[in-house]
């Protein structure tokens, strides 16, 4: 009897162990890295169109309009910067942790 108990505490832990593991990839295949460059901004409307480029497993390149995830965006951003962010599955109009990608000094 001991013995059976045991498997069964043993099975449980194993399974939780599956599922967590299981649902932490999920989250992190559903995020994509997103590049693109910025055609519009619109400060009101609180939304960025943006150049994008192909993204795979997510959306094939295209300009789109896209809300930022944070209103400081606005603050830093500006018409034809290169920008990078995170897009998740499933959510095809929010770009999280919108970044400008610094230009390289010019070479002398």
């Amino acid at each position: 009897m001991r013995r059976s108990s045991f498997g069964v505490i043993l099975g449980g832990l194993l399974c939780a162990f599956l599922i967590a593991t299981s649902a932490s990839a999920q989250t992190a295949k559903g995020e994509h890295a997103f590049k693109g460059v910025v055609q519009k901004i619109d400060a009101k409307a609180k939304s960025l169109t943006v150049d994008g480029e192909n993204v795979p497993g997510w959306m094939m390149a295209m300009t789109m309009v896209y809300s930022p995830d944070k209103e400081d965006v606005f603050k830093t951003v500006k018409v034809g910067d290169q920008i990078t962010a995170t897009v998740k599955d499933g959510d095809t109009k929010t770009l999280y942790n919108v970044k400008v990608v610094e230009k390289p000094a010019p070479k002398k």
